[in-house]
This record gives structure tokens, sequence and C-alpha cells, in this order.
């Protein structure tokens, strides 16, 4: 039954993303791209405090790790968390449920690791509970999908494949935990904008069905991240280097070791670079900090479970 009685709060963990292999197929009629995707969920997350409110507004406030505001990410409709949350309500037919978001951001904003969805997965799992929803995860699923193309996955995390633009998921085992290490940089980028450069350097000659990313799938089956290093790809990443070319310094400074591999997030700008283990991703860490390539560099290890209430 919906929310009712004594204010409530619940607080959503929701991890990063990263696209372990992004084939990316012709613009569809509907303005997306049909894609065959592996998402990869990684231990970076972003904290979501729903609290029920009795005035049946729906208000967001976000802030960094440091707890300080962010008045770059948009408060109004706008942000996807307040979307999220609108949507459930209608879904519930229950117009005077009110709700306070807080939004605590380790993910970076407009990087390619879909901070913005995690936030609107977050928020789905968050308003059920507090509004004591009752949904199943398949009918958020169901709400997911009509929000963006990664909320979906974000309420599952772990490893799937992704078809459609994205929002089809079918969970992938895989055998291992990989390292990874997370080269962020300021200023994001718009995925709008790298779609229509990959439209224009393709000339309109995409694929209609990309193909099955079967090496990526193979590699997880395996646990080998040699196997997976080989088998990383990303359609958007010549898109993203020709909107921003100064990316190409951040992907080639790790060097030949003790990365395995680099490869754009998404659609960019976040670079990501497989290492063999935990000790190679602190070493390289390092390294990239002395570059001062990126203005930041994280450590991450994967996969992870998605959304989950924490408090």
């Amino acid at each position: 039954m919906p929310y009712v009685g004594a204010v409530r709060s619940v607080k959503v963990r929701v991890p990063a993303k990263i696209n372990l292999a992004l084939h990316v197929g012709a613009a569809r009629a509907d303005g997306y791209h049909q894609l065959s995707t592996v998402f990869h969920a990684i231990d970076m997350y972003d904290e979501i405090t729903a609290t029920a409110t009795h005035d049946g507004a729906i208000n967001v406030e976000v802030v960094d790790v440091q707890g300080q505001p962010m008045p770059h990410v948009p408060v109004d409709r706008t942000n996807l968390a307040v979307r999220a949350a609108a949507v459930l309500r209608d879904r519930l037919d229950e117009p005077d449920l009110g709700v306070h978001l807080h939004i605590r951001k380790t993910i970076p904003v407009a990087g390619g690791m879909a901070g913005g969805s995690a936030d609107a997965a977050g928020a789905l799992l968050a308003c059920n509970d507090v509004w004591r929803g009752a949904l199943s995860r398949d009918e958020l699923d169901a709400l997911a999908a009509t929000l963006g193309s990664d909320v979906p996955f974000l309420l599952h995390g772990g490893n799937a494949l992704g078809a459609g633009r994205g929002e089809l998921i079918t969970p992938v085992l895989s055998r291992s935990t990989f390292h990874w290490v997370l080269g962020v940089y300021a200023e994001g980028m718009s995925t709008p904008a790298v779609y229509a450069e990959f439209d224009r350097l393709a000339g309109g000659r995409g694929v209609n069905t990309p193909d099955e990313p079967r090496d990526v799938l193979a590699a997880l089956g395996s646990g080998d991240p040699d196997a997976l290093a080989v088998a990383l790809r990303n359609d958007l990443a010549p898109a993203a280097l020709s909107l921003r070319p100064e990316l190409l310094r951040g992907i080639e400074a790790a060097g030949p070791a003790p990365a395995l591999a680099a490869v754009i997030s998404g659609s960019g700008p976040t670079t990501v670079f497989l290492v063999p283990d935990a000790e190679s991703a602190e070493l390289l860490a390092l390294d990239l900090r002395t570059q001062a390539v990126f203005d930041d560099v994280l450590i991450a290890r994967g996969p992870v479970p998605g959304a989950r209430v924490v408090g």
C-alpha cells in the first residue's frame, strides 16, 4: 500500500557502470541507436537518501563526497532522479506523495559511467520503499526502461548483456573480480553530441544490427583479465576523440605496463585501465597521479551488485 503515517527515510547505494564492449549500430527511427553492449558494475557509488513528505512535492539536493553543493547538476525535472520519483508516483496513482531526495555523488558527472542513470535507479528503489509502493523488481524494471537505457542495468548490477538501446538486459556470470584504474576529467561530455559525431563519422553507413560481443562474454566466463584486455571495445571512442583529441594523451598515459588495456568508458571522457590485480592498480594510479594527465585518478573493482537499500 502507498506511504502513510510518520515520515520515513531510506538510503540506497548504486554503483557506476563501465561498458566492456559497446557495439553501436545505426540510428533508429526513434533517434536511439541499436546497441550490443556488455555492462559491468564497479564499486564506485552514489548514495540516494529519500525522505517521504506530505506536501506532494519532489525535491532534490546534490552534494559531492565532501558534502559540498554541486550547482552544475540540475535539480529540476531534467534531473533523472526527480523524473524517476515522478514516474513511480504516477504508477502508484498517488499524486499527494512527496519526497526529498538527497544525492551524495561519487560517480563523475557526464563521465560516461551512468551517474545520472544510477541516481534514477536509486530513486526508484528508495521511493518504492519509503512510499511503501510494494512494486516488484520486474515492475521497477519496466519503469526504469522508460527513464534511460542504462537505468535497468543499474537496478541489477553485476555483468549483463544489453540489447535494444541498452535497456534489454540479460545477466552474465563471470569467474573473477576485475581490477580497474579510472582517469577522470572535470569536464564531462554530452552523450547526444558523441552519438551525433558517431553518425557524422559513419556517414550513414552504420549497421542496423551490431554484432554480439562474444569475445568479451567468453573472457568473463573464463575470468582471464588478459583475454578481457584483448576483447575490450568501444565504438564511440573515435567520436569522443574527434570531439576531444586531448583524450588520446590519457589513453596513452599508462604505457605498456602495468595496464593490460585502456578504453574510454561509454560516451566518455573517463578512461578506464584494466590491470591484473589490486597491487598493479595501486602502482598505475600512483604513476597517473604523478603525470597529472587527469583531474582525478580512482581505483575500482567489479562486478558488484546493483542498487541496494543500505539504511
